[in-house]
């Protein structure tokens, strides 16, 4: 079995190359659906980190409150660090359990999809590894498409590796820049799935 982590820069690509993956059967699983389900209420990490940042980050309903806490850690890299301290150890766990279940089933293939692969070190834990990633101006555009002002993508850019390092460090890259299409053809190649 060869597993593959995933990663890429925040807009790059990696959620389109995830949708292929999955709509042709290869097993992925997702540490930013993990890091969502490891903060949900009655979930330790969540009453971690209203014990680190306050009751304020909670909604009415005892909900994190995602969009005031990525308005801190975005904007703080001291408390960045905290909810990462936070959430990090429970999401590799998780993710790292799947995959002993994917061994253990001997399957042929399987991709973790992780934003911040190199930067945890999770390669350590993978077969392989493999960026996604587009131009520069690319990136923005998507991001501007979320509805992200130019502070929110500048912060949100500067919390992950450069992409260049990321490539660098990456057995393989595939270019999301033409379409999926393209993005399709590399993936299909990397992955031996043609086979």
């Amino acid at each position: 079995m060869k597993v593959f982590g995933l990663t890429g820069g925040i807009g790059m690509g990696k959620s389109a190359a995830e949708r292929w993956l999955r709509a042709r059967g290869v097993p992925v699983i997702d540490t930013d659906l993990l890091a969502r389900e490891i903060v949900e209420p009655d979930q330790p990490a969540l009453a971690e980190i209203q014990h680190a940042f306050g009751k304020e980050f909670l909604t009415s309903d005892g909900r994190l409150n995602r969009e005031a806490l990525a308005q801190l850690v975005f904007s703080n890299r001291d408390a960045l660090h905290r909810l990462e301290a936070i959430t990090h150890p429970r999401i590799e766990a998780l993710w790292q359990k799947q995959v002993a279940q994917w061994r253990s089933e001997k399957l042929r293939l399987a991709v973790v999809v992780i934003p911040l692969l190199f930067e945890t070190a999770a390669e350590t834990g993978l077969d392989a590894t493999l960026c996604v990633a587009c131009s520069p101006a690319t990136q923005q555009q998507r991001l501007a498409e979320r509805g992200w002002n130019a502070a929110q993508i500048r912060q949100r850019i500067a919390a992950q590796w450069p992409v260049e390092k990321k490539m660098a460090r990456a057995d393989f890259v595939a270019w999301s820049e033409g379409g999926l299409e393209v993005l399709a053809a590399q993936l299909t190649r990397i992955l031996g799935l043609g086979k």
